[in-house]
């Protein structure tokens, strides 16, 4: 059983006076209107400076606590997350002043029944990292434990679309589809508790793209758009009048103010794509679908259908390097070539490092890889590969994510497969059976900050 607490909306410090017992003036326990699995607990206390809740199941002697909150002025809520679904629970709340404490027991609370179109998971595996998994599936962004149990879920009314993931200001994202399929999209950010707190738009009525977005803990936002424009592609046996879609990268700020942006019009030629994918009347041109901070707050971008990766200055847009495709700049000595294409899942993990998913590559196989560059000497080397047995292909999709120890986790796309390796390459925890399309799966270490446990940055 899982449970912690969080606190939403405690208003300014109050002041406590020294010696002063704490008082729990009203404490009331609420369903969740996104989750059975979860918990509200409303309280307004006095003289205190932090609060907790002790919970159990009704009949169990044993309680556990909540880790203790500080306490502002005015109401707080405390949410409870990550329990059973029709269970009765025991809940406790405690008001501290320093070494004094009061208590209030409230009434036992029955959980409801899961949604009945809430998928369900068996897991398993040797040795796996601690925490949950997030993802998308089906209308429902969720997280499971080690075991397959959804211990989290918010449901969206059209679906949370391919990708719902952490952010590192402790709130989940998705990008919706609208109702109407021409209709500028927006992001979508959810607290733990699953409530709505804010959106994310691309400037100068760009449309959003679902592969990736970077929210900041000070508000500002990366973010991947769409832009098309009418070209002649007659020279390559394509439309005179062909409409060809290329990669924006925006930052804004919270108030959605542009600060920075990079257009793959004004710095990448037509020609990076292979003369067959010119021919149509519609062109998907770059298909950027991953973006990633470096250590040194530059930009590393995935073009899936450039087969590149590529760094960006962040601050003038000038392409410092292109790694991969027809403009490739590094040597890979002894690695395949192309060393890797149709690529996802991209991470920095540190200076010269980086992971992907290699999706075809190999056309017999897709694997997640990590590699180690000089971008100064112009060289990398793949370190290591991780795959299935038997292997998979995953044509769409997929996400790589490095976690302590030498561990990584991979989704696989449409290859059915979310699998966890060990630093010896050895599966150590996966989704049993066919995990679906999973486009992004994400460890997070707890539910109620839902930050990445993949390994700091030096």
């Amino acid at each position: 059983m899982l449970a912690a607490l969080v606190t939403f909306g405690c208003g300014s410090e109050g002041g406590v006076a020294p010696g002063v017992d704490p008082a729990i003036l009203a404490a009331e326990a609420l369903p969740n209107p996104h989750s059975v699995l979860s918990i509200i607990v409303s309280t307004e206390v006095e003289n205190a400076d932090s609060i907790a809740v002790l919970y159990g199941r009704t009949g169990e002697q044993a309680l556990q606590m909540t880790p203790v909150a500080a306490h502002g002025a005015g109401p707080t809520e405390v949410a409870v997350l990550g329990l059973e679904p029709e269970t009765s629970y025991r809940l406790t709340v405690v008001a501290f002043s320093g070494a004094r404490s009061a208590e209030r027991v409230l009434p036992d609370f029955v959980t409801g029944s899961l949604p009945p179109d809430l998928p369900t998971y068996v897991a398993g595996g040797s040795d796996p990292s601690p925490g949950f998994i997030v993802f998308a599936a089906r209308r429902y962004g969720l997280a499971i434990d080690n075991t397959g149990r959804v211990v989290w879920y918010r449901a969206f009314a059209n679906g949370p679309g391919l990708n719902f993931q952490p952010q590192p200001n402790g709130r989940f994202v998705a990008r919706p589809p609208p109702p109407d399929p021409f209709a500028i999209a927006r992001w979508v950010e959810v607290d733990p508790l699953g409530r709505e707190t804010r959106t994310f738009g691309c400037d100068r009525g760009l449309q959003p793209r679902f592969h990736d977005l970077i929210v900041e803990t000070d508000g500002d936002y990366w973010i991947l758009c769409d832009e098309t424009r009418t070209m002649d592609l007659s020279a390559y046996g394509g439309s005179s009048a062909a409409r060809v879609t290329g990669t924006v990268v925006q930052q804004l700020d919270a108030a959605e103010a542009l600060l920075f942006e990079w257009s793959a019009f004004d710095h990448f030629d037509i020609s990076d794509l292979s003369a067959s994918s010119l021919t149509s009347g519609n062109v998907n041109w770059t298909h950027g679908n991953a973006l990633s901070l470096d250590v040194d707050g530059h930009l590393i971008v995935s073009f899936r259908n450039l087969n590149e990766v590529t760094k960006i200055d962040a601050g003038s847009g000038s392409v410092l390097w292109r790694m991969g495709g027809a403009r490739n700049q590094f040597d890979f000595g002894a690695s395949p070539t192309p060393a890797f294409a149709r690529q996802h899942g991209l991470r920095v993990t540190g200076a010269g490092r980086l992971t992907l998913l290699d999706n075809s590559g190999d056309p017999g196989a897709s694997h997640a890889e990590r590699y180690e560059y000089d971008p100064v000497q112009r060289t990398a080397r793949l370190v290591d590969s991780y795959g299935p047995a038997p292997s998979v292909i995953a044509q769409l999709g997929g996400t790589t994510q490095e976690l302590p120890g030498g561990r990584m986790l991979v989704a696989f796309g449409d290859g059915d497969r979310v699998q966890e390796y060990g630093p010896s390459g050895a599966v150590v925890w996966e989704i049993e059976g066919s995990a679906g399309y999973v486009f992004r799966a994400e460890r997070i270490a707890s539910l109620y900050h839902p930050g990445s446990v993949s390994i700091p940055l030096p």
